[in-house]
């Protein structure tokens, strides 16, 4: 069974046992998938109401971003334990000849930018939604703007999370190319988050 599919207690179990996944990148794509199903309920809360009446046409476009969204974390879920089984897997190769120690080096290096990169488009995907999740908090209904706020806070989290998942896996690689590109690339990312979280939470007076 995925683990997208377990149930929250199911999941939260899986979580705290003592195999290694579901683990921090796992969790990190559900803060985001939380993030996004917030959003859309904030979307629902808006659209239909006469207050409203002048933003549901944009409100009712965000709504299925907010859905596809939702559907992108899930599946990251389980693509974060797969690649991570994939880098234990690697570690696992035979080492006994020169042969095989290069096999194993190179399948160990292959399956650790992966690992790298699922988290990294997670991170994007956070990133992405977050003016939506503002659009979504300035106009629509001010009865749930402090759901909105959480939706950005989850989707900042699921940033960071994810991001550290990144670095500590770019701490592995041996391209020292790549690894400057995706910490330029982390910056940035983490940056932006931070900034549009802050931008949010500066704008509302609770």
């Amino acid at each position: 069974m995925k683990l997208q599919d377990l149930d929250i207690k199911g999941f939260m179990a899986a979580t705290s046992g003592s195999d290694p996944v579901p683990g921090g990148g796992s969790i990190s794509a559900l803060c985001g998938a939380l993030s996004a199903a917030l959003a859309e309920m904030v979307t629902g809360l808006t659209i239909g109401r006469k207050k409203y009446v002048e933003v549901e046409e944009e409100m009712k476009a965000l709504a299925p971003k907010m859905a596809e969204a939702q559907v992108k974390f899930l599946q990251f879920i389980d693509d974060d334990a797969d690649a991570y089984n994939v880098v234990f897997d690697a570690f696992k190769l035979p080492k006994e000849t020169d042969e095989e120690k290069a096999a194993r080096s190179n399948a160990i290096q292959e399956a650790t930018l992966k690992a790298a990169l699922v988290p990294l488009e997670v991170a994007k995907t956070a990133v992405e939604i977050m003016d939506a999740i503002a659009v979504i908090a300035a106009k629509g209904n001010q009865n749930a703007i402090t759901d909105a706020c959480v939706a950005m806070m989850c989707a900042r989290t699921a940033t960071f999370g994810a991001l550290l998942n990144v670095r500590i896996n770019l701490s592995s690689l041996k391209d020292a190319d790549k690894v400057a590109e995706l910490s330029a690339e982390c910056d940035r990312l983490h940056a932006e988050a931070n900034r549009k979280e802050q931008e949010l939470l500066n704008s509302i007076n609770l």
